[in-house]
């Protein structure tokens, strides 16, 4: 049984905490944050605490909180030479304090609290200093149902560049859609067979091959047309950005 401590209490954290409830070869045998509050509906489950220096023994330390905070975070930990890894993205392996075993365990997927996930279809990118601390934590995400992926220090902050762009950013995209259709009364809905044909579309073939529209043909009355009805200047921008960014994709 592989033993967990799990430090934090957002997004990602809860997941986990679900996740490795379920999976047979894991115990979460404590969950640490700093506001009890956000854990206490778990108490009855698991050992909860909000003092670093009551942490328990475990077979690795998850801390799943902000990017700011990790290595104040690691720095606390009353204890040395033990698995300590986090779950950023972004973050560098070495904001954790040298006194521990170093890793990232980064689960590379949107997560919202409230939001169902089938956690079997989610990457875990795996970076660790010493081969025994990969394998563990190759283990532990296969025991999630997960595929793994040993990753280096440039591809994984590029991995997570890469998902601001197709996850955040697209989004965004979302948002203003969802504005410019309830605007003139227009059902969202309508757009959601859309936005599932667009992702599929990129399991089959690249995003370079999948891209078409008016500004991959250089429709400059519909792209005219489509400026005239945009009566906010912010989206305008983004219009006129993306479809720069297209035409020159595509040689326009």
């Amino acid at each position: 049984m592989i033993k967990i401590v799990l430090l934090g209490a957002g997004n990602v954290a809860t997941h986990l905490y679900k996740v490795f409830k379920e999976a047979s070869n894991i115990e979460v045998v404590q969950w640490y944050n700093r506001n009890l509050k956000a854990i206490e509906m778990y108490k009855n489950e698991v050992d909860i605490t909000d003092d670093v220096n009551a942490l328990i023994e475990a077979d690795v330390y998850i801390i799943a909180i902000s990017d700011d905070a990790i290595e104040a975070l690691s720095t606390s930990l009353p204890f040395e030479n033990r698995l300590v890894v986090h779950t950023s993205g972004s973050a560098r392996l070495y904001d954790i304090d040298q006194k521990h075993y170093r890793g990232v365990f980064y689960p590379l997927q949107t997560f919202s609290k409230d939001v169902d996930l089938d956690f079997t279809t989610v990457p875990i990118c795996i970076e660790t200093l010493r081969k025994k601390d990969f394998k563990l934590l190759e283990t532990i995400g296969e025991s999630l149902g997960c595929k793994t992926f040993k990753v280096n220090p440039k591809q994984r902050p590029a991995l997570h560049l890469a998902a601001v762009f197709v996850n955040n950013f697209t989004n965004q995209i979302y948002r203003i859609a969802h504005e410019i259709t309830e605007k003139q009364g227009a059902e969202f809905d309508i757009l959601k067979p859309l936005i599932a044909e667009t992702a599929r579309k990129v399991q089959e073939v690249s995003p370079y091959l999948a891209q078409t529209g008016p500004a991959k043909r250089n429709d400059k009355k519909t792209i005219k047309r489509h400026l005239k009805l945009l009566d906010n200047p912010h989206h305008e921008d983004v219009y006129n950005l993306m479809t720069e960014s297209i035409k020159k994709t595509h040689g326009r």
